[in-house]
């Protein structure tokens, strides 16, 4: 297949890229971003597959089509954010060409899902949100789901600062010293009100809400709601009768002061861009009402750095799930890994099997879960695995 990779030059693309370049099927990538010089040096250093430099014009018009076009599967890691997504989609659809992304917002997720009927009518498979999280934080959530009959709760949850996870605040700026956008647009997952379900049904509640949570093994502590688009697609997948949402594995610091950058920001006086200057750089007054309120908050306690947890009952007893990921690797020590490795074995499913089930898929309905978290095994050597336990 000849894959079409936008966003060459950054952090993600790039891990992606490289590990895309591997994949059995693959015969030629091309790699295309706002950025020429850096996409053609991408295009170089790739090995064992064809490789070559493709449009600037990677967001729309007539140079993005011709080159869909030409592609049989579009890897598209132009942003986590809303705005890459929905147009690139399109695009693809129009052009009868195979679509993936990483897309961790849930207003384009819900846009994104519309498109469904579209896609199929062109005979197009996307698979949207295929990243950290969303992504592998579907399939564990798909792993757990899978022990229960019906659904109640379920909850997936990603570390922010915790052991286990990417430590302070490294690779938050880029070289000019700015924050990166994903960063801008996390400050957008943590204000103004996210996507929720509660009760079985679509809700919208302020983020940075603590969730209390007693999990299998002994596990229990509290992390903290934020705008991820899980539960918009989980609950159509599973039927979730409760309560869902996407969870931050925090310390009370870290959400204390996320907390006093969400205040200012609903308030009008940060925009997300100048409440992500702050989170890299914090200031004194901030800082300092942020360490006050720090008391006021729960500790994650021994829950697990990455892990998605379902309640609900099984062979008609309630029950509770939970899987989770075990062992330490470089896939959680940084955002591009975490992204961009579940990105190109995602894309390693749809290339085996692209005209299986057309449409628009969340993760958890279109990608195996076993067989994915099989493929990161090996990717890491053993050193990340699943775990799921039972109560």
């Amino acid at each position: 297949m000849r894959v079409l990779a936008l966003g060459g030059p950054g952090a993600v693309a790039r891990v992606a890229v490289r590990v895309a370049a591997g994949l059995r099927g693959v015969r030629e990538i091309v790699v295309a971003d706002h950025d020429l010089d850096a996409a053609r040096a991408l295009a170089g250093e790739l090995k064992g597959v064809p490789a070559r430099l493709g449009v600037r014009d990677v967001a729309g018009g007539r140079a993005l089509a011709a080159a869909l076009a030409e592609a049989d599967v579009v890897l598209n890691t132009l942003g986590t954010h809303h705005r890459p997504g929905p147009p690139v989609l399109r695009a693809a659809i129009a052009a009868r060409t195979h679509y993936l992304d990483v897309c961790d917002d849930w207003e384009a997720t819900s846009e994104m899902l519309g498109l469904d009927a579209e896609a199929r009518a062109a005979g197009v498979r996307a698979v949207i949100g295929m990243g950290a999280s969303p992504g592998i934080s579907n399939l564990l959530a798909a792993r757990a789901a899978a022990r229960l009959d019906t659904v109640t709760d379920l909850y997936t949850a990603w570390p922010v600062d915790v052991p286990g996870s990417d430590p302070g605040r490294a690779g938050l700026s880029g070289s000019d010293g700015r924050p990166i956008p994903a960063v801008v647009h996390w400050m957008r997952h943590v204000s103004g009100t996210i996507a929720e379900i509660g009760g079985g049904r679509p809700v919208r509640r302020p983020p940075l809400r603590p969730v209390g949570l007693a999990l299998p093994g002994g596990r229990e502590g509290t992390a903290y709601t934020v705008g991820h688009p899980e539960p918009v697609t989980l609950a159509r997948s599973y039927r979730v009768a409760g309560e869902s949402a996407g969870l931050m594995v925090v310390t009370p610091g870290t959400a204390a002061y996320l907390d006093v950058l969400r205040r200012d920001i609903d308030r009008g006086r940060l925009t997300p861009a100048t409440a992500a200057a702050e989170l890299t750089r914090p200031t004194m007054w901030r800082a300092l009402r942020a360490a006050v309120r720090a008391f006021g908050f729960k500790g994650p306690g021994s829950l697990p750095a990455f892990f998605a947890v379902a309640t609900g009952v099984a062979d008609g007893r309630p029950a509770t799930v939970l899987a989770h990921l075990t062992g330490t690797s470089p896939l959680l020590q940084g955002m591009a890994e975490a992204t961009g490795v579940p990105a190109a074995l995602g894309l390693a499913q749809l290339i085996d099997d692209p005209g299986a089930r057309p449409g628009v898929h969340p993760p958890e309905a279109a990608i195996d879960h076993e067989r994915f978290f099989a493929d990161l095994a090996r990717w890491t050597g053993g050193s990340v695995q699943v775990a799921v336990e039972t109560a």
